[in-house]
């Protein structure tokens, strides 16, 4: 398995909504494998095919922390969000795209979401709390939309001209 690099904002790509995945090819399940190893390694709980710069409806994630539990890494292609919640909770988010810069984000607090495997089998599972928030956060980014467009302009604004002098700063390392 390969790390790959994930694209940090302000990057035209991170904007763009992704292509569904008409099939699920040996070179889309590899993406699948290699973005669990990136996203583990990020460390993060959740990364998209766009932050790496692949157009196509894929997510990874795994939300459990608690070292004493099995890891629970779900692969997601051509997820949609069945049902949401009226009852909304607020988390503070982050982003691999966005190092360092974290703000509270208010979304349904519990979904359904129906997905492809990666074997292409259909699965569909009720999410709540962090899984529910997670897996929200990842498929905005299948359209095109990061957390900080939750925000207001200032807020939004400063955080995108902290993005682009971190990556001019590593661009000269």
């Amino acid at each position: 398995m390969t790390i790959r690099p994930i694209l940090i904002h302000p990057d035209p790509r991170l904007k763009k909504a992704a292509a569904p995945v008409e099939a699920i090819t040996p070179e889309l399940q590899t993406l699948a494998r290699d973005m669990l190893e990136t996203m583990y390694d990020a460390p993060g709980i959740g990364l998209a095919a766009p932050q790496v710069g692949v157009s196509a409806r894929l997510i990874v994630m795994d939300c459990v922390k608690d070292p004493e539990e099995d890891p629970r890494p779900l692969i997601l292609f051509n997820p949609e969000i069945t049902w949401a919640s009226e009852e909304r909770s607020t988390y503070e988010e982050g982003c691999l795209s966005i190092p360092e810069q974290y703000a509270d984000v208010e979304r349904p607090s519990e979904v359904k979401v129906r997905w492809l495997n990666i074997d292409g089998q259909p699965q569909d599972e009720h999410f709540t709390g962090l899984w529910a928030t997670c897996v929200q956060h990842e498929i905005d980014h299948l359209d095109g939309k990061l957390f900080i467009d939750y925000l207001g302009p200032l807020k939004r604004q400063m955080i995108t001209r902290r993005m682009a002098k971190l990556k001019r700063e590593r661009a000269r390392a």
